[in-house]
């Protein structure tokens, strides 16, 4: 299934992200999350990539499963700042002999101890080879509030430009806890003419310390409202939880009231917070 037919009605898709189980941990630890995710109805699942061997061939092998066992369409994730062309190559046969159609192209984290190989640099080059490669429908991750690595907003969206042009044919953003920071990068957009469907990030915070390093990784602001929730109830993990659900929801309904394209949930495979923003934004979508 292409990815953009999920677009072509006036409203809003709810998706979900997962990611495979660490390499000392069996892939089948994630079935359960899974099945439970997929009964949720989702539009699609995306699923990360890992840095190669088991976490790539995992990537592929839950993709293919969340298609074939729980008849929900994926999204596969491929990185390139850890692979050469022949690698990925070899990954997108893979994905090919799997069934899988649609791919998230995304540069990588860079690892401090591990050299980046140089055959793609951005992820715009790799989405430029996977559309040459052919077969596939290529999605990009986008940043409503500045790539880290880009200098300012201007050279963030003409570097989001190229992307779009090489090919990527829908955007999912990553985490934000200010919608105002989203809608403005939404302006920036349409003033570039990136006219494709972009996805609001919406993480749930279930975790303080997790919350800070995913915000120290992609550089989103943490909005007084938002500190206020964590401080107070840091040392109360259900608490936390249940307020992060309402502040994920409020920002989701705010969302679907300006008509976003689509909401990606970071489930960080975590079905109880997945239902509970499900049940609480279903009638709405």
């Amino acid at each position: 299934m292409n990815i953009m037919d999920l677009y072509k009605e006036d409203r809003t898709i709810l998706s979900f992200e997962v990611f495979p189980p660490k390499k000392t941990s069996p892939i089948e630890s994630v079935y359960g999350v899974l099945e439970e995710l997929s009964s949720l109805k989702p539009a699609y699942i995306s699923v990360t990539y890992g840095a190669g061997g088991t976490a790539a061939d995992n990537t592929c092998a839950i993709a293919r499963k969340i298609k074939e066992d729980y008849g929900v369409e994926a999204i596969a994730h491929l990185t390139c700042v850890n692979n050469s062309k022949e690698e990925v190559e070899a990954v997108l046969r893979q994905f090919k002999e799997n069934n899988i159609e649609n791919i998230l192209a995304l540069r990588g984290d860079i690892v401090p101890d591990m050299p980046p190989k140089t055959d793609f640099k951005h992820a715009s080059d790799l989405t430029a080879f996977i559309k040459s490669f052919g077969g596939f429908n290529v999605a990009g991750a986008c940043y409503p509030e500045v790539h880290p690595d880009a200098k300012d907003e201007v050279e963030d969206i003409i570097n989001l430009k190229k992307k779009v042009d090489a090919g990527a044919e829908l955007l999912i953003s990553q985490l934000f806890f200010d919608n105002e920071s989203f809608y403005s990068f939404m302006q920036r957009c349409k003033i570039a003419g990136i006219n494709v469907p972009v996805e609001a990030g919406i993480m749930p915070v279930v975790n303080k310390n997790q919350i800070q390093r995913m915000v120290s990784l992609c550089g989103a602001s943490l909005p007084a409202k938002f500190t206020r929730i964590m401080n107070r109830y840091e040392h109360n993990p259900e608490a936390l939880r249940d307020a992060g659900i309402a502040y994920a929801v409020d920002q989701c309904v705010d969302l679907i009231a300006n008509g976003v394209s689509g909401i990606h949930l970071y489930t960080m495979n975590n079905p109880y917070v997945a239902r509970k923003i499900t049940e609480a934004i279903g009638k709405l979508l």
